[in-house]
């Protein structure tokens, strides 16, 4: 098949090897070409095409296609594993792998929707692995990897009540003579909302409920409860369950929810590795009560992941389609250009390949540190519990902001390809949809924002006191002026942490004034709550930079990478933290009144330039992501650029297409253009 001749000069004329980068991205030769291998195996299969466009299906159509094709890839992946891996070993490193790899290339070309039973694989499993004890875990864990009738989803949210988990209403009561908890979702506003697979699909919850014991509360615990029959997939007594309906994004996933009324389950259903009701009914806590939240920090650390791809699915996208599609000359007696030959259009791509990149720098050292924490506290050990507050701050700031700004860059993306990105063909829908809820799963944004900035308040004060402060945080006791160096990126760094810094003292000064006027702590954060987001915010900017460099420092002496590819990065690196420093510059010149307009001049100028220096790998820097065209669903951003004839071909694939007159013409229109209405 021919390729587009635009897309076939752009990819002749760079300077870098795509292969060069996608064995980098990939971690590795071996993990780039296994990686295909098995995408092959699956998206070469006609079993797993798809005869209309999944957004012609009704919710029911896809919710139905989607199980059917579930089994057919599990069957179909589990004997791949058997080939690579006989002896799996169950850990939260195999399982992030795994989810991953469902939320990564193979499930996202497979369920652009995503997949129906990642909680299952993700959160019921992980919960069971971090809070369960070694018997619960020997009862539960080999059945729900081998889906031996057990089908898991985690139930957590409320009608009523989200991030503010103190507030949940659904009660768990301890009865000392049946040695049973009897669960309950007591009001409307305490019915379980949103679980996915909740809906149809799982057959047990991790259920979060207050516990009682003989009337006494001792807060939020984890219960494993079966809600459907193992064999018929009925409901049990005093299980009301189903659907919340059809949502924004990813409506693959059956959505559900949950009330409970009376159901018993048996003690040692609970979750004990951290607390424990012995069988008469005395309540043990062992381990901090924070680690009941561990799965939250999990899902928060690895969202990191999810958003980047999807936001380089859309940076991919938009490129290849920006190269193909020619408008506006730039010079009157030459023919309409590449309209990303156009700064403007640059300028809204580029960074967002910068973005996603450099996401993918911290994302990786999050995840190392998240590893190391959760060691220690496996261990034991007060490192760990130590780290423990770090770790919470930093994945609860750095997932909302990047779920913020990559649902932002992704409709930008979208509107970069002009009416054609607004088709459901071209994906963004999908894309969007996905990027979007993450924004407000597993913690709200502005939540989120909040707990950091708890976090940071404290750390301020103590930097008052002269105490040690945690690495991420230690910007808040450097108070030198910013001195404008010949490094733009290390000056725009530095300026965003002393912004960061500002903001903090402002919304702790905030608190302490409104404190003096007699009004609760409680109260007092409630008034300065625009300063505290702000301080978390900025933050995160502050983080992210610094760490994207810092990472990129460490992997240039690592030596592993290519000079054109170490050379990419740098740029790539450099627009992050710019692009950041432009986007934050009304906080910024707000608290570094020493950058003058000259030395702004120069930050946007080197934007450019840099802009300028990406442009010509543009499209090798895409491919070397290695979307497959079914990764990308997208009629705007194959590979071979056929972007006219995708269109149009999937026009006519459009079931209202297939009959050259539609029945509702002799039904409705016919009789009322007869004067019979």
């Amino acid at each position: 098949m021919s390729v587009n001749a635009d897309l076939q000069r752009e990819r002749a004329a760079a300077t870098l090897d795509s292969e060069d980068f996608a064995r980098w991205w990939a971690g590795g030769a071996w993990q780039l070409e296994e990686r295909r291998s098995l995408e092959r195996r699956f998206f070469e299969d006609p079993a797993f095409a798809d005869t209309v466009h999944p957004s012609c299906l009704s919710y029911k159509e896809r919710y139905e296609q989607t199980v059917a094709r579930t089994t057919r890839f599990l069957a179909k992946l589990r004997q791949w594993q058997r080939e690579k891996q006989p002896q799996l070993q169950l850990s939260v490193n195999m399982l992030r792998d795994f989810r991953l790899l469902l939320s990564g290339s193979l499930g996202t070309g497979l369920f652009q929707q995503s997949f129906p039973l990642r909680m299952h694989f993700t959160m019921f499993m992980t919960t069971i692995l971090s809070q369960g004890t070694a018997e619960q875990q020997a009862q539960w864990l080999n059945r729900a990897w081998h889906m031996d009738g057990v089908l898991g989803t985690y139930a957590q949210t409320e009608l009523g009540h989200g991030t503010f988990l103190r507030g949940l209403e659904t009660r768990a009561d301890y009865d000392a003579l049946t040695q049973e908890f009897i669960l309950n979702t007591p009001t409307q506003s305490s019915y379980k909302w949103w679980p996915g697979g909740l809906g149809n699909t799982a057959n047990m919850a991790i259920v979060l409920a207050q516990l009682y014991v003989k009337g006494k509360h001792y807060g939020l615990q984890s219960f494993v409860v079966r809600i459907r029959d193992e064999r018929t997939h009925e409901p049990l007594t005093g299980v009301d369950v189903g659907d919340i309906g059809p949502r924004l994004g990813g409506n693959g996933v059956n959505n559900g929810f949950l009330g409970l009324h009376d159901v018993r389950i048996p003690r040692n259903q609970m979750l004990m590795k951290n607390a424990q009701v012995l069988a008469d009914g005395t309540f043990v806590q062992g381990r901090p009560p924070l680690l009941l939240y561990g799965t939250m920090v999990y899902v928060r650390v690895i969202t990191l992941k999810d958003v980047l791809f999807g936001l380089l699915q859309g940076a991919t996208i938009a490129t290849r389609y920006s190269v193909v599609r020619r408008q506006s000359r730039i010079n009157s007696d030459e023919p309409e250009v590449s309209i990303l030959d156009h700064v403007t259009q640059q300028a809204k791509i580029l960074p967002q390949i910068a973005r996603g990149v450099s996401y993918r720098l911290v994302a990786d050292w999050l995840w190392r540190f998240y590893a190391e924490v959760l060691r220690q506290l496996e261990d034991e050990s007060m490192a760990g519990r130590n780290s423990l507050p770090e770790l919470h701050a930093l994945s609860c700031c750095l997932k909302a902001v990047a779920t913020d700004e990559a649902s932002e860059g992704v409709d930008l993306l979208r509107k970069s390809c002009g009416g054609h990105g607004f088709l459901s063909s071209a994906n963004f829908d999908s894309i969007y949809g996905l990027a979007t809820a993450a924004y407000t799963y597993e913690g709200e944004y502005t939540v989120l924002l909040l707990q950091t900035a708890r976090f940071l308040v404290g750390q301020y004060v103590d930097s008052l006191k002269r105490k040690v402060l945690p690495t991420s945080v230690s910007y808040l006791r450097d108070t030198a002026r910013l001195v404008w160096g010949k490094n733009l990126a290390a000056n725009c760094a530095r300026a965003l942490e002393i912004s960061a810094l500002e903001q903090v003292r402002q919304a702790w000064q905030t608190q302490k004034m409104h404190q003096s006027s007699k009004v609760s702590a409680e109260m007092a954060s409630n008034l300065a709550g625009r300063q505290l987001t702000s301080a978390a915010i900025a933050h995160a900017h502050a983080f992210f930079t610094r760490n994207a460099l810092q990472q990129l420092e460490a992997l240039r002496k690592k030596d592993d990478l290519s000079p054109n590819v170490s050379l990419v990065l740098g740029q790539l690196v450099e627009l992050f933290v710019i692009d950041t420093f432009l986007r934050q510059s009304g906080c910024v010149l707000r608290w570094n009144n020493g950058i003058t307009g000259t030395q702004l001049r120069f930050v946007e100028r080197r934007f450019e330039e840099l802009l300028a220096k990406l442009r010509p790998n543009a499209v090798a820097l895409v491919d070397g992501f290695d979307f497959h065209d079914r990764v990308l669903g997208s009629t705007l951003g194959c590979h071979d650029g056929r972007v006219y004839e995708r269109l149009m071909e999937e026009a006519r694939r459009n079931p209202v297409n297939q009959e050259p007159v539609n029945s509702s013409f002799h039904n409705h229109l016919l009789p009322m253009m007869r004067g019979k209405l």
